[in-house]
């Protein structure tokens, strides 16, 4: 199959081509950037070199003719491509959070009006995969709204209150650079931001109170000193007391067929550069609070490889297709 990335010259967009030129049913045949228009791919990320032999160009979104486009541009542009792939049916997977909530609270977080809005599968295969398989425009998800949910998501209709506290590498920023991201800034500290008004935390509400749940969800991310990886602890507050044997069946039924869950310690150097997502968890003394901590790599199950992973349900591929390998350690 012919692959589009639109806004390629990104970390996402990057890993994207990455994950495209191993996989045996994919050719890249076409990166954009409007920056490095005429810049070969392997001059900009050289690891790419002897892998991705095109160069970046800046068509038309009505010229792009592949048959999965992989949008990798910032949010709030991404709606100025979406409307024609959808129309022309273009398989579309979009990485960007245009689509990933209602209009009216998108448009609330994100103080953006939507120009070219429709609806679209929420793709975390975990809990969507019906909805992904029958689709041909797929939202994304959110990195942090990755780990987060999927580390409470088999206790969510327990949950009274469930409180979020996540640890992101500095790759979750982009490859812009600022004062938040400078080194002297980042290293040997931890930054707590937008301590309450995540924009991400719309989306973990939104797919919590999907699981049949009425807690509370709460959200405070940090910046920690590391390239890759997101590590969340889920607190979460029980209606009633539970049990331990009780907390682990539910885990296990819910992801005993879900390739990229592993139920293990979680480690950050355990899944980074790869799809999987490692969760493991305890229950406090008189079973009022379940802790529940998460691991994913940011760019890949947090984007660029949750974005081949949809790419795989729709295209009709085995959904490991191109992801199934070990990170490096150590």
């Amino acid at each position: 199959m012919d692959i589009a990335i639109i806004g390629a010259s990104g970390y996402a967009g990057g890993d994207l081509m990455r994950l495209i030129t191993l996989h045996p049913h994919t050719d890249l045949t076409c990166a954009t950037s409007r920056k490095l228009d005429g810049t070969p791919v392997s001059l900009d990320q050289p690891h790419l070199k002897g892998f991705v032999d095109i160069t970046y160009t800046n068509p038309d979104v009505n010229d792009i003719d592949a048959d999965v486009v992989f949008l990798a541009v910032p949010h709030t542009v991404a709606m100025q491509y979406a409307g024609s792939l959808h129309e022309r049916g273009i398989k579309t997977v979009d990485l960007s959070a245009d689509y990933r909530l209602p209009q009216g609270i998108y448009e609330e977080i994100y103080g953006v009006t939507h120009t070219a809005y429709f609806d679209a599968p929420y793709g975390l295969p975990e809990l969507h995969r019906d909805a992904i398989k029958k689709a041909s425009f797929i939202a994304n998800p959110g990195c942090f709204p990755t780990g987060a949910i999927l580390a409470a998501a088999p206790v969510a209709d327990l949950a009274q209150t469930i409180i979020y506290d996540s640890k992101t590498g500095v790759s979750g920023a982009g490859d812009t650079v600022s004062e938040t991201t400078h080194y002297p800034n980042v290293a040997d500290n931890i930054n707590p931001y937008k301590w309450t008004a995540h924009r991400h935390l719309s989306e973990m509400q939104l797919e919590i109170s999907r699981l049949e749940s009425r807690a509370s969800v709460h959200f405070t991310p940090h910046l920690v000193p590391v390239t890759r990886g997101i590590l969340t602890t889920a607190h979460i507050l029980t209606e009633r007391p539970v049990t331990k044997d009780e907390i682990q069946m539910r885990y296990r039924h819910m992801y005993r067929d879900e390739p990229f869950i592993r139920l293990q310690t979680p480690k950050l150097a355990s899944v980074r550069g790869t799809n999987f997502c490692d969760i493991a968890f305890e229950v406090e003394d008189g079973g009022r609070r379940i802790v529940a901590v998460s691991v994913i790599d940011n760019l890949m199950k947090g984007a660029a490889g949750q974005a081949v992973q949809n790419m795989n349900i729709i295209c009709g591929f085995d959904e490991t297709e191109g992801l199934l390998f070990p990170a490096a350690a150590p």
